[in-house]
């Protein structure tokens, strides 16, 4: 079976669960237009009337406000001023799959400041060493995951994720122990195969479809399966 013939195995079980997402979408828009009806008439009532038919509908959760640097991303900047001059200052980037590490340069204090200001979704560290990181996660695979990344199966029976193919046994994650013998009985023998040889992610849609084709085959999930079947 090549890598394709697989991979419509697999879409084929995942566009089964979007059906299922998409009635779950169509009554929760139902009940949104239900709900704007309701609303509109409400907007229609005099004064206090109205005013409490949607308060009623919508509870005082507070006025959010944008919060300012946390405490402890305060005590950096701190530290980072009272030592003064400059220092290196390095980017770190956590992907789903894979890390990258990279000397952005030498920053005095208040250009590091202003850098985080405008990323304040950034992580700051400062080093012992006086070495600034900041830490960006990023949802997507690495260049060098997008090059040689695969799912495939460890020596437990776990579903992890792979710097080359299984047989180099180089984890780079591990994920959840599958049940074998579901997963056996479920798919055709050239597809437990494929993953056993290991299946190859190139991006992020085919990383979650595998993740989420797999994950069915859970041990915690089956065992669930079975205990709804009794």
């Amino acid at each position: 079976m090549n890598l394709s013939s697989l991979y419509k195995q697999l879409k084929k079980r995942l566009r089964q669960k979007r059906r299922w997402l998409s009635l779950g979408f169509f009554i929760v828009a139902a009940a949104v237009g239900i709900f704007t009806v309701y609303a509109s008439r409400s907007s229609d009532m005099p004064g206090s009337e109205a005013d409490s038919a949607q308060a009623s509908a919508f509870p005082d959760t507070g006025t959010v406000r944008e919060r300012g640097p946390s405490a402890e991303v305060r005590e950096v900047w701190n530290r980072i001023r009272e030592a003064g001059g400059k220092r290196d200052v390095y980017m770190h980037k956590v992907y789903v799959c894979g890390e990258e590490n990279g000397l952005i340069g030498q920053m005095a204090a208040d250009e590091v400041i202003s850098l985080h200001n405008e990323h304040p979704q950034w992580n700051v560290e400062l080093g012992g060493d006086g070495i600034v990181t900041f830490t960006e996660k990023i949802d997507d695979l690495s260049s060098a995951c997008k090059n040689n990344a695969y799912f495939g199966l460890d020596k437990n029976g776990n579903l992890s994720l792979f710097e080359g193919p299984p047989d180099d046994e180089k984890v780079i994650r591990t994920f959840f122990q599958l049940n074998m013998g579901y997963l056996e009985s479920s798919l055709q023998p050239e597809a437990v195969d494929q993953l056993k040889e290991g299946i190859r992610v190139l991006d992020m849609e085919e990383y979650n479809s595998v993740l989420s084709t797999f994950s069915e085959f859970a041990v915690e999930e089956t065992e669930k399966v079975m205990k709804n079947a009794e």
